[in-house]
């Protein structure tokens, strides 16, 4: 049975449930913990005013008219997305139902699309959260800044970061609290030992369901916000000569917005669709092991890891808010770096030691015997330490205090072109360490423990998921309070100590970024282990006609979606710098101040064009593995998820790495960095701006979109898999040949 329970049975629902609100509670007391900072004018806000500025008043009431501003455009984009989210979620699990349920079993299509729709209910609920929290904290790390000591940055630091932690810990929380639910009702009816495969292949499409969202909020999200991005760079600051976060930029509202859109809510969603995605690829291949299906403390392992996460992230964060508490700019960095080495530190041991407890001491999976359980803690460690790795590199690779990006400065001298030839062999670049980190994670997970330690691996990189995320959001949300400290024109101090906290926080958006990619790649490789163990598939033989087709267009299909991708935010864009330079034509006053732009419209514009276009992108992601399925065979079906994770890795750490060195090495200069005459206004700052124009869409639309379509494409293989036609058949167009 799968209730066999072991020793160790009452430990997993304790650890999970003691974990999960743990969690919740933490996320709930830093929450109030930001709502104590008042921006209203006239109210007394927890930090004491030591250097209220003379207009006090004027500023606070700027802030609460721009943050309402930001939060009606957040609002407004988040309601219009959830309806096409909604009629989505109707349609294909419908879909999901009918297929599986006439081609398979009607009470497997029943349980897979209600598991699709809690997965998709759950990361709609995590993406409104992280949204929430961050529209929410953004103009109270501005007012920290304002009272704070003047040379001290430690309270804007410790209330974006305490607002980051909100995003991290509930969605981590709320993710693992409804999967372990779904597992046990769905036990209610699957509870023999001949069920257990039958039983996870429903739950995985727990993990559809949250990548499904993720797609709209990273293809969406990714066009909305860099819309306004380029739009707001190339008329404001490449014509007009504005600063960045001018309030005269009418489109400086929906530019603000996107940064959450973008980085909080599709970030969330993609994340949390890789936690469940790997959760159930680990489900998926384990039910088929005679000795971890009827042990019900080693089928729950998977869960009872990212649980202890929570715990080990926990304790990390009280290093940034107690123990070594930033006090000066050049402390930010670091802090948010040492958030990441405590964590994999720390969840170390502790991987080992669950290992030890929950699996049983040798087992056979996946067709291979004489597994120990030491054998599965080296899986899970060697995910976690490549994470770690893949962090640090992305860090080199795209932050101003190394040699890359300075030299990417450096060739703005020379002009726009240089600019972007450096940039481009940067992102190339790149990709060699973490390629041969991923490469030596999976070499070791796999002949460690075959697919099923694949899936462990990229459990291992997302245990730390809180932290990672934590650091990830905190970037957005202190940008957006530079933009109202502008915007709210508060004291020059104040903007100095924002721009460093947004500085910090462009690295480790781009560490986040990363961290995503290399926990994608190892997903979709666990999800293709759970593929060929549900269809059957021994191996892929890439000599033989459809295989090596499926090859070459799964290694193209990446390229296809990001031409789609840069394609829809340059369109975009153009309407969004038509209308931004309309309003500067039309009203003369808006330059001098006298006239406020119409911020609105142009949140309407990005809004509009983000969700139509990112429908064709989406529909190739999700028609492809299903047409492939059917019609070509699942052995076809492998060939394009096997080349479109190979290329589609490569493709995203470049795009992402190119972008973020570009928009660092426009802060390198602006900051100085080539010298005090070639700061803003200078032809090496214009050639600069340029190059991170161009790299808005890489790093923020195309490349952590290709998160989603490796992943998804694999996820969808899983869950249809017992509705395309078999091995020994073939698919539709097979049969019609032979």
């Amino acid at each position: 049975m799968i209730l066999g329970y072991s020793n160790a049975s009452g430990s997993v629902t304790a650890i999970i449930l003691v974990s999960v609100a743990l969690g919740l509670i933490f996320a709930a007391l830093y929450a109030y913990h930001t709502s104590l900072i008042s921006i209203q004018p006239g109210r007394a806000s927890v930090n004491q005013p030591l250097n209220a500025p003379e207009n006090e008043h004027a500023i606070l009431k700027e802030v609460v008219k721009i943050s309402n501003a930001i939060s009606d455009g957040a609002n407004a984009f988040l309601s219009q997305e959830y309806k096409y989210v909604g009629l989505f979620v109707i349609a294909f699990g419908l879909l999901l139902l009918i297929l599986l349920g006439a081609v398979h079993d009607w009470n497997s299509g029943i349980f897979a699309t209600i598991a699709f729709v809690l997965g998709a209910g759950t990361s709609v609920l995590c993406g409104f959260i992280g949204m929430r929290i961050a529209v929410y904290s953004n103009s109270r790390t501005a007012v920290a800044a304002m009272y704070g000591p003047p040379n001290d940055v430690g309270p804007a630091f410790i209330t974006s970061f305490k607002a980051g932690s909100v995003m991290g810990f509930a969605l981590v929380s709320l993710g693992l609290l409804n999967l372990y639910i779904i597992i046990n009702l769905f036990k209610l009816k699957w509870s023999d030992d001949e069920d257990a495969k039958v039983l996870y292949e429903a739950i995985a499409g727990y993990g559809l369901g949250g990548s499904s969202v993720a797609l709209f909020g990273r293809v969406g999200g990714g066009i909305y916000t860099k819309a306004a991005d380029v739009g707001a760079d190339l008329v404001g600051k490449v014509e007009q000569g504005m600063p960045e976060d001018d309030p005269r930029n009418p489109a400086v509202i929906a530019d603000n917005v996107g940064d959450n859109v973008g980085d909080i809510a599709g970030m969330g969603a993609d994340l949390f669709g890789s936690l469940a995605e790997s959760s159930c690829a680990a489900l998926v291949v384990a039910s088929a092991s005679v000795d971890l299906a009827a042990s019900w403390p080693a089928m729950m392992f998977p869960l009872v890891l990212s649980a202890a996460g929570i715990l080990v992230c926990i304790v990390t964060s009280f290093v940034a808010t107690h123990l070594m508490v930033v006090k000066t700019v050049d402390e930010i960095e670091p802090s948010l770096k040492r958030q990441l080495l405590v964590s994999t530190v720390l969840m170390t041991p502790v991987a080992f030691l669950l290992s030890y407890y929950f699996l049983p001491s040798t087992f056979a999976v996946d067709g291979k015997t004489g597994v120990k359980n030491w054998h599965m803690f080296f899986c899970v460690a060697s995910g976690l330490w490549s994470g770690l790795i893949i962090g640090y590199i992305t860090e080199y690779y795209t932050s101003h205090a190394y040699s890359p990006v300075r030299q990417v400065a450096k060739a703005c001298e020379s002009g726009a072109a240089t600019n972007i030839i450096w940039g481009l062999a940067l992102g190339y670049k790149s990709t060699i360490i973490p390629v041969f980190a991923l490469a030596a994670t999976i070499y070791i997970s796999y002949s460690l423990g075959a697919m099923y330690g694949i899936a462990l691996a990229a459990l291992g990189i997302l245990s730390t998921l809180s932290i990672g995320l934590t650091i990830d959001a905190y970037g957005p949300i202190c940008d957006n309070a530079g933009g109202i400290a502008e915007m709210a024109h508060m004291p020059e101090m104040v903007r100095e100590k924002t721009d460093a906290l947004d500085g910090a926080g462009n690295t480790t958006a781009a560490i986040g970024k990363g961290f995503a990619i290399g926990s994608a790649a190892l997903v979709s490789l666990a999800l293709f282990g759970a593929f060929v163990t549900s269809v059957g598939l021994k191996s892929v033989d890439i000599l033989r006609p459809f295989q090596f087709a499926g090859l070459l267009v799964g290694a193209m299909l990446p390229y296809w979606f990001s031409g789609m991708t840069m394609k829809s935010v340059g369109q975009a864009a153009q309407e969004m710098v038509l209308e931004v330079r309309r309003q500067l034509r039309e009203n003369p006053g808006i330059l001098d101040g006298s006239v406020t732009p119409d911020y609105s419209h142009c949140v309407a514009i990005s809004t509009e064009a983000s969700l139509k276009e990112m429908i064709a992108p989406g529909a190739l992601v999700m028609l492809t593995p299903i047409i492939t399925g059917f019609f070509f065979g699942v052995e076809a079906l492998a060939g394009v998820l096997a080349g479109a994770l190979v290329s589609g890795v490569q493709m995203a750490i470049s795009a992402s790495n190119t972008g973020g060195a570009w928009d660092n090495a426009k802060k390198y200069i602006a900051a100085g960095g080539l010298g005090e005459d070639k700061r803003k206004h200078t032809p090496e700052h214009n050639a600069a701006v340029i190059g991170d124009t161009v790299g808005d869409p890489l790093k923020d639309t195309s490349g952590p979109s290709l998160n989603i379509l490796i992943k998804l494409m694999a996820i969808i293989s899983v869950v249809f898999a017992k509705a395309f036609p078999s091995v020994e058949k073939g698919g539709l167009i097979e049969q019609i040949f032979n």
